[in-house]
């Protein structure tokens, strides 16, 4: 088992240095991410929708690109010019933390992203001629049941009020992915560690540290299959072995 921290070299990738495309690297996993991309020898373009932000990406190591996703052609364009070999779609729109009094709102909010700014992305990387897709999906949207939940047990589409649009939103995300030759989903557990809204505890289940959660974005880079990856720790909620046996998956993986 890979120890819980990072060394500089543990993801050199002999022979191979892609393009990629990261939607999102000023976000919580972003951030986390675009070393682990760099020090793997990866090129990686990474977006934000704020000029002011941009040097924040760079100093990450990316290439910044401001672009909105939600603005289609001004999307197409920027992924056509980075020209990349795989786009990583890790875009989250959820500004209110959960117990305050606009969180709904900021579910709305991420529903659209998820809806309409992941298909803009498909689009995006289908006109570039890209094949794989990486996206950021969530685990704990499964309908109820005994046992863990693994890959192929259904969503919660049963869902009423701000969980049906969560739900909705992951469904239509999912399948806009999934339409690309190389379309990989990655669902999240419950995010804690730095700069997420519970950096010193994890507070649900199934739960996944952020670090953990970059790594298996970078793993599947270069592994994994066209489907979909649980991807959490081992609490009984979720089986994330898929991803250990086809990426290598370490939950136990700190920065």
């Amino acid at each position: 088992m890979r120890p819980p921290y990072w060394a500089k070299d543990d993801f050199k990738v002999s022979g191979i240095s892609m393009k990629i495309f990261l939607a999102g690297a000023g976000g919580a996993i972003g951030r986390r991410l675009t070393p682990l991309l760099r020090a793997a020898g990866h090129t990686v373009a990474g977006t934000t929708r704020s000029k002011d932000k941009a040097a924040a990406i760079a100093t990450l190591g990316a290439e910044p690109v401001v672009v909105d996703v939600f603005d289609a052609q001004a999307l197409a364009r920027a992924v056509k010019a980075a020209a990349p070999q795989v786009l990583m779609h890790q875009l989250t729109d959820l500004p209110f933390a959960p117990g305050t009094p606009r969180y709904d709102e900021g579910l709305e909010r991420n529903a659209r992203l998820r809806i309409e700014g992941t298909r803009n992305l498909a689009n995006a990387a289908k006109a570039a001629g890209v094949r794989r897709m990486i996206t950021q999906s969530i685990a704990f949207v499964y309908a109820l049941g005994d046992g863990t939940r693994v890959e192929t047990d259904a969503l919660d589409v049963a869902a009423t009020g701000a969980r049906k649009r969560t739900v909705d939103g992951v469904i239509a995300l999912e399948q806009a992915t999934l339409e690309l030759p190389e379309g990989i989903v990655l669902r999240y557990g419950y995010l804690y560690g730095p700069g997420t809204w519970y950096p010193n505890e994890k507070r649900a289940k199934p739960a996944l540290h952020v670090d953990a959660a970059a790594q298996a974005a970078l793993l599947t880079v270069s592994k994994g299959k066209h489907g979909i990856y649980n991807i959490a720790e081992d609490d009984g909620v979720i089986s994330s072995e898929k991803a250990k046996h086809d990426l290598g998956f370490d939950a136990e993986f700190r920065i």
